[in-house]
């Protein structure tokens, strides 16, 4: 069996295919307008002359093999470290002293949030924690047609699907599981589905759910719950439920 490499691929490889592209591209620009065709001509071809050249190269990645002089004396580089802390430190603690008097407003400095106490609003577009949304009679809205699980990178969710006995036409899942451990949270999954039967819109983010692998695999009923009671407390009673008892530790 030949190994797969660029020479056997079944298509051509990048720079050609971008060559081609971008040849394409100026031709049927020159095409739909014959005075714009002509000035790109005249001064403009030499830009789409330089992306091809650029297209064309390849540029590998310049690795540092071998540390120089100044970096084997070890406690030069130690030294520009603390250096480089110390400058952090220092610059921040004089922009948040000169706020205290009124001062330098127009600088900005980092500040530490004392999480779980404080945080940081989420933004609308985070991706939390899966929720398997419900109909109002309170049934969930999944079919089981498994485009959720062949669109995970991550191959985390598993469905076993079962048909209605008063409607065989549609399926349901038996079996939801979502492996925590393994979900990268893309929100592909959310992208996939037809139906808008899983959502990651908790504002909840990832934790310790307990101390075995198994502990970490959050089942249909899980994520109908999350469902009834981001209904029930709202996103921020949500949340508060679920940090408290990070509070305590």
């Amino acid at each position: 069996m030949a190994a797969r490499t660029a020479k056997n691929l079944p298509f051509p490889s990048f720079p050609k295919r971008a060559k081609r592209m971008f040849g394409t591209l100026g031709r049927e620009d020159a095409k739909e307008s014959p005075a714009g065709g002509k000035a790109r001509e005249a001064g403009g071809s030499g830009g789409l002359r330089a992306q091809r050249r650029v297209l064309g190269k390849h540029h590998p990645m310049k690795r540092v093999e071998e540390m120089g002089l100044w970096e084997r004396l070890y406690f030069p580089e130690i030294i520009r470290g603390l250096f480089l802390t110390g400058y952090r430190f220092w610059r921040n603690l004089a922009i948040h002293t000169l706020h205290r008097f009124g001062l330098a407003k127009h600088l900005e400095a980092a500040i530490t949030v004392q999480y779980p106490e404080e945080r940081i609003p989420y933004p609308e577009t985070f991706r939390g924690r899966h929720r398997l949304t419900l109909h109002e009679d309170g049934s969930v809205k999944c079919t089981a047609c498994f485009l959720c699980a062949t669109a995970c990178p991550a191959e985390c969710i598993y469905i076993e699907a079962a048909e209605y006995p008063d409607n065989p036409i549609e399926k349901y899942p038996s079996r939801y599981e979502i492996d925590t451990l393994r979900c990268i949270y893309c929100g592909f999954c959310v992208e996939a589905c037809p139906c808008d039967a899983i959502r990651m819109d908790t504002g909840v983010h990832p934790g310790n759910l307990g101390s075995s692998r198994r502990d970490f695999v959050e089942d249909k009923e899980t994520l109908m719950e999350r469902s009834r009671r981001l209904e029930e407390l709202g996103k921020e009673g949500l949340y508060e439920e679920y940090v408290r008892r990070y509070r305590h530790v």
